[in-house]
């Protein structure tokens, strides 16, 4: 595996450098998407018309070197779809906490005055404030975990009067 700060070099296929040319005339993808295809295509040292060096690739881009060199070592280790396409977020099927109308009135609270006697709004005092405006029910102190989850039984407060059980006898030992 290259060193980071070592430049690699990029190769093109003809297949791929026609997918690439086609996605740079192609009006209907991401600028991301064409930005980095027009990165790969300055930098083939396969063509006369690539072996750009990244300092006149990032000009014409309009990018850092540095973003030229990682589009470069990404192309190389990962192949030209990972290159082009977007990675998926981890936490893409993840339902969102707050929905709209919360999220409206966490905004809206963060942007008033905070409450007397503090210079700003802390994370404490925020979640203080949905709780006492009934936007959530509660916030857990730590993220999930999958390995170990925090189950709730009940929500409701009941409180036990009498055994289910008769206790046991006292023994020694």
């Amino acid at each position: 595996m290259p060193h980071s700060n070592q430049k690699v070099a990029v190769c093109l296929d003809d297949r791929t450098r026609g997918e690439l040319e086609a996605l740079v005339r192609s009006g209907s993808v991401p600028a991301r998407q064409v930005r980095n295809a027009r990165v790969l295509l300055m930098a083939d040292e396969d063509r006369r018309d690539g072996r750009r060096p990244d300092w006149y690739i990032a000009e014409c881009v309009g990018i850092s070197e540095r973003q030229v060199c990682r589009i470069r070592q990404k192309f190389v280790r990962e192949g030209i779809d990972a290159t082009i396409e977007r990675k998926q977020r981890s936490d893409a099927g993840i339902p969102k906490t707050l929905d709209g109308p919360a999220q409206a009135q966490l905004v809206a609270l963060c942007c008033s005055d905070p409450p007397a006697g503090h210079q700003r709004w802390t994370l404490q005092l925020l979640v203080d404030e949905l709780g006492r405006l009934k936007v959530v029910a509660s916030v857990y102190r730590e993220t999930y975990d999958a390995e170990h989850p925090l189950i709730c039984m009940d929500e409701a407060a009941k409180q036990v009067t009498s055994d289910v059980e008769p206790a046991l006898p006292m023994s020694p030992g």
